[in-house]
């Protein structure tokens, strides 16, 4: 009875205690001793005073130097102000306040003792300004983003020199944001420090060691053009040049009309006659698909994957039938192959006495005995009829635009695989057709003669384009001279 009676003392006293304590006015309240913000000591601190001492805290981090590592040897400096420090949780401050008012006498009091013995500590709790973060990361960070530079080759003079790849790099700002934000609200100690961002590494294609081995030639071929002109002569040295020093890794593909692509002016073509819905037209680039065409003849021969090829609407003449390959911007034809092999090809252009050549340059697996031939056959041949000729009002006899004659063919293309001499196997390329179109000829008919009229009227309806050449002659050519006079006289006798 005795030890509890004290018990009981001891509990009145300490109620006397609490209710004894003067009555403050709310807004001069003070925070109870023991209390802190982190290290920041509250004790006997009103709600001004609490709140200026922690926003006098975060103000001192403001110029803290935080390092943001994009790779090692490039990195941006910002304060923990570029990032947008501000404090998050300021309701401890009421927290703190409200220690020791609130409970019944018993809980108010065990509160109190207790803090006599431990420490009351509330985290400073800090935000940043997401936006900031993205604003700072894609203004200067991302700044050192680049491509990567696959290892090349270039071939000068007849000897390889390989070119040193380079590695890619790309900021990934989302991810980046979230390390920045999750380090400096949950690990940061307020002092200067780093953080790595997260950089996607793209490693570049292709070694030195594996370029090293391109050295062999897969496949060749040569057409000529000697015949064209200056400026088709242009156009297909302009291709080729445009195509030489191409580099396909395995699994890439490659488009012709991509590579030599636009056919403009500024991009070095010249008007020059072309295939266009079967007949001959004058267009920018025209002479492009021998280009293409010798290169198939290469590609063939290499014996890549062909994976898009047409042939023309008409046949040429520098390939046999079936063994062309035509580009279109207009018809959205082009030549395509892909390179199925293990190894890197090169294609090596170029232009010699008006012959273009292509080699696809490689690494040989092939067996030494292995041989492909290639053979066009000729399934179908359809011969133009009669010449068609049309007249035209609005020119003056004389005038006359020619289109020659185009024998149709369909075709096939072979691939004949022979081994120490001996053949293999035979298989189909692909098949062609080819349009038939007759000679033909526009002929002006315009005249003030009818009898000339009547002439060439006459010729036109004759159906023969020499007919009609042979009639504009001999209307068309100058009155004979006048006979010479005799020796001796004058045209006044």
């Amino acid at each position: 009875m005795k030890g509890a009676g004290r018990r009981y003392l001891l509990l009145a006293c300490a109620c006397f205690w609490l209710f004894a304590m003067p009555v403050q006015a709310e807004d001069q309240e003070t925070i109870k001793p023991g209390i802190f913000a982190g290290g920041i000591e509250l004790s006997g601190m009103t709600r001004e005073q609490a709140e200026a001492a922690v926003e006098e805290y975060v103000d001192g981090l403001r110029n803290t130097q935080i390092v943001l590592q994009y790779i090692p040897g490039k990195e941006v400096t910002v304060t923990a102000e570029d990032l947008g420090i501000t404090w998050a949780n300021t309701e401890i401050v009421t927290e703190a306040l409200e220690i020791g008012l609130r409970g019944n006498v018993i809980e108010r009091y065990k509160i109190l003792k207790d803090l006599q013995h431990e420490n009351k500590v509330y985290p400073v709790e800090l935000s940043f300004d997401v936006q900031k973060i993205s604003d700072v990361l894609t203004g200067s960070c991302a700044g050192y983003d680049q491509e990567a530079v696959d290892f090349g080759l270039v071939r000068e003079e007849g000897v390889f020199r390989i070119v040193e790849g380079q590695a890619g790099y790309f900021l990934d700002v989302e991810t980046s944001i979230d390390l920045i934000n999750d380090y400096l609200t949950e690990a940061w100690d307020g002092g200067e420090c780093s953080i790595v961002l997260d950089v996607l590494v793209e490693e570049p294609k292709g070694s030195a060691e594996e370029l090293a081995q391109v050295k062999d030639v897969l496949g060749s071929f040569t057409t000529s053009f000697k015949s064209s002109n200056q400026s088709r002569s242009a156009n297909v040295e302009n291709g080729c040049a445009l195509i030489n020093g191409t580099l396909l890794y395995p699994g890439e593909e490659f488009s012709t009309y991509e590579a030599v692509s636009p056919f403009t002016e500024a991009n070095g073509y010249y008007m020059a006659g072309s295939y266009i819905n079967g007949k001959v037209v004058d267009s920018l680039g025209g002479g492009i698909c021998q280009v293409s065409t010798t290169l198939y003849n290469a590609v063939l021969r290499a014996e890549l994957e062909v994976t898009e090829r047409h042939n023309h609407s008409m046949v040429v003449s520098y390939v046999p039938r079936s063994a062309d390959a035509a580009i279109a911007e207009s018809s959205g034809k082009d030549f395509c192959f892909r390179n199925d092999l293990d190894f890197p090809v090169y294609i090596e252009g170029y232009i010699d006495k008006k012959q273009i050549t292509f080699n696809i340059y490689g690494k040989e697996t092939r067996a030494p005995g292995r041989e492909v031939i290639f053979e066009s056959e000729e399934l179908e041949v359809n011969v133009p009829p009669a010449d068609q000729i049309y007249a035209d009002e609005t020119k003056p006899i004389g005038y006359i635009v020619t289109e020659g004659a185009h024998i149709g063919y369909k075709a096939k293309l072979w691939k004949i695989v022979k081994e120490d001499g001996k053949e293999v196997s035979r298989t189909q390329v692909n098949s062609s057709s080819y349009k038939m179109v007759p000679r033909s000829a526009t002929v002006g008919t315009a005249t003030d003669n009818p009898a000339a009229y009547e002439q060439i009227m006459a010729a036109v309806n004759s159906g023969s384009v020499d007919q009609v050449k042979a009639v504009i002659a001999a209307l068309t050519a100058p009155p004979p001279a006048p006979p010479e006079p005799p020796a001796g006289e004058t045209a006044a006798q």
